[in-house]
């Protein structure tokens, strides 16, 4: 299978296009390296686009026509959640324009299978344990993006008789390969680990949620389950596709809740750091537990998440001291 995987230098394009290497897939990489890495997976051919501009639509429909490409994984978006606040227009040009350009290169290039980086953004402030059907009310531009992407599929696949699946992550984190290690502090293994290195407390934000122990509950799931779910996904796509095409939309995690509390004690133990958490006000619009509700995708793609939290940290923090 040739495949294409857009934002492929990325944390978790990364591990994806490492998996189908191993496994013997020829594997192309288009990233416009804003925030990916080019040698992450040396030796894998990596084109620098700008999705999002218009001129790629003929490129990147040339491009899969020349090499083959008979699936695309895309994961290329802007992801920063207060950036989105700040720069919603841009937000949404990079990401809903990005997806539409790639669609439109799928479809002059006659490629019909799609794998979607969706997110638990589009939930917005959804609370306990959350269902595909559960309500769509994304609270950021980023959400709103995701959403939007998830319709324009919606609409396309019957259009360009498509076979897609559409992956709302949960909580990622962790470390498949050190060198593929998250590099960002955007989330709260890596925001921890910032702030062990700067000498300082953890900071926990409120613990006196309804929670078992007053602090915020959340599904983490190991970046490697998360990678092995889009393989699944990958394979599940069919050859022969209905008329009507087909889009299944899926969430990604564990079923199971770990408290903020729960992590950095986790945290603290792995690393070593002296450091204590330091509990500190709430901040607005946290809900007090949100996980996934997997029963779907174990159904539909036979997959289920394997790796616990302390997989997570310990790889996570194998990674940051390689860095």
């Amino acid at each position: 299978m040739a495949v294409l995987v857009t934002g492929g230098a990325g944390y978790i394009g990364a591990h994806v296009v490492r998996l189908l290497r191993e496994r013997g897939d020829e594997v192309l990489i288009v990233d416009d390296l804003v925030t990916g890495i080019a040698d992450r997976n040396p030796g894998v051919p990596l084109i620098e686009m700008d999705l999002a501009h218009t001129s790629s639509v003929e490129e990147l429909a040339q491009l899969l026509t020349s090499r083959g490409v008979t699936a695309v994984i895309h994961f290329a978006a802007r992801k920063q959640v207060g950036e989105s606040v700040a720069k919603p227009a841009w937000y949404y040009s990079e990401n809903v324009g990005g997806l539409a350009n790639v669609l439109q290169a799928m479809e002059r290039a006659g490629v019909a299978h799609l794998i979607f980086s969706s997110s638990a953004a589009v939930y917005g402030d959804a609370r306990g344990l959350v269902a595909e059907s559960a309500a769509k009310a994304p609270t950021s531009p980023y959400g709103e993006t995701k959403l939007v992407g998830e319709w324009m599929i919606n609409t396309a696949v019957g259009a360009q008789h498509l076979d897609a699946v559409s992956l709302r992550y949960f909580n990622v984190a962790g470390a498949g390969w050190p060198e593929l290690g998250d590099k960002m502090a955007l989330n709260l293994v890596p925001m921890v680990f910032e702030r062990l290195d700067l000498h300082e407390s953890p900071r926990i934000f409120g613990d006196d949620y309804d929670t078992p122990d007053g602090t915020c509950i959340r599904d983490y799931v190991h970046v490697m389950d998360l990678a092995e779910a889009h393989i699944a996904a990958l394979d599940s796509l069919s050859t022969q596709i209905p008329a009507s095409g087909r889009h299944r939309v899926l969430n990604v995690g564990t079923g199971s809740g770990t408290s903020v509390r729960e992590m950095i004690d986790v945290i603290l133990r792995v690393s070593g750091a002296p450091q204590t958490a330091e509990v500190v006000a709430r901040r607005p619009g946290d809900p007090a537990m949100v996980t996934a509700q997997v029963s779907a995708i174990a159904e539909q793609l036979g997959w289920t998440a394997s790796r616990s939290i302390e997989d997570i940290v310990e790889s996570a923090w194998a990674a940051h001291q390689r860095r």
